[in-house]
């Protein structure tokens, strides 16, 4: 029998919150058909992580609510030099959005953005006037899943949980409540499949744990060359992307998120159920 290279993917701890085991489902599917013996380890206690082939952090779901544990883990697999992917310097930089304000200034298009070193009313108002917009968005640096993000109107108070806290201000961008927020998928800086995620009436967010869905899209040049434009700007070529952009009151895309850590990349959605995921993966070992 030929050898299967062994593959672990780093996964919640089992009291988790959030349902992640069919979307592992998925992706375990693909890998296995690519090849690969797919093991699971827990993200945040690993435990000895050598003789793998390849480590996967696809599923380090809650990472932004142990940040300290998180940032470690990674400190560790560059000190034992393990292999992963994506790579530890793109995980570590895909960890804190203040890259957006680096892809900006690459010339990417992202979503108009204010860094806030400790929220009160004065910045607030001052992130405000930068932005020139009323209702905006508030959101942790360091977040997943809409965690601490909230939409505020002008004139509505601070949320509790972000005053005096380190935040990012940003306009609310019409397109998101209009059209929805999309996402391309990129294996081995190939295009692979896209979709559209669009809130509940009456929400912001997208995630479906909040009541948002998704469909099918086909992606135009225009939002695949702003994705390609984003990836490139990242430390080091990514095995698995997703690149979510929205659009403004024109229709304009604007970068809102790269996805290079755990995203869920939605292979029921792809043409091939995830075949070229697999590949990649396969490859980079």
């Amino acid at each position: 029998m030929p050898y299967q290279p062994r593959v672990a993917i780093l996964v919640p701890a089992p009291d988790y919150y959030e349902l992640w085991q069919p979307a592992f489902a998925r992706k375990a599917a693909a890998l296995t058909g690519a090849g690969l013996a797919v093991e699971q380890r827990v993200w945040s206690d690993p435990g000895d992580l050598g003789g793998y082939d390849l480590i996967l952090p696809l599923f380090a779901w809650g990472y932004q609510r142990e940040v300290a544990t998180w940032y470690a883990l990674l400190d560790r697999l560059e000190r034992e030099a393990l292999p992963v992917v994506n790579r530890v310097p793109v995980l570590r930089w895909n960890s804190d959005k203040a890259y957006l304000a680096e892809l900006a200034e690459a010339g990417v298009r992202v979503v108009p953005t204010v860094e806030v070193a400790s929220l009160d009313q004065s910045s607030l108002t001052a992130a405000r006037a930068a932005l020139g917009h009323g209702e905006v968005v508030v959101k942790p640096a360091i977040s997943g899943g809409a965690d601490g993000t909230h939409r505020v109107a002008a004139g509505a108070p601070i949320p509790a949980d972000a005053i005096g806290q380190r935040r990012l201000v940003q306009p609310l961008m019409p397109g998101i409540l209009t059209d929805g927020e999309f996402s391309l998928f990129f294996f081995d800086g190939n295009f692979s499949h896209a979709i559209v995620k669009r809130p509940a009436s009456g929400d912001f967010r997208v995630q479906e744990q909040f009541g948002g869905r998704e469909a099918d899209w086909d992606a135009s040049a225009e939002a695949r060359s702003l994705a390609l434009a984003a990836l490139a700007a990242a430390p080091a070529e990514t095995v698995y992307a997703r690149v979510d952009m929205v659009g403004d009151a024109a229709g304009t895309l604007h970068i809102i998120e790269l996805e290079l850590i755990e995203p869920s990349l939605f292979l029921h959605h792809s043409p091939d159920k995830g075949a070229a995921f697999g590949r990649a993966v396969y490859a980079a070992i």
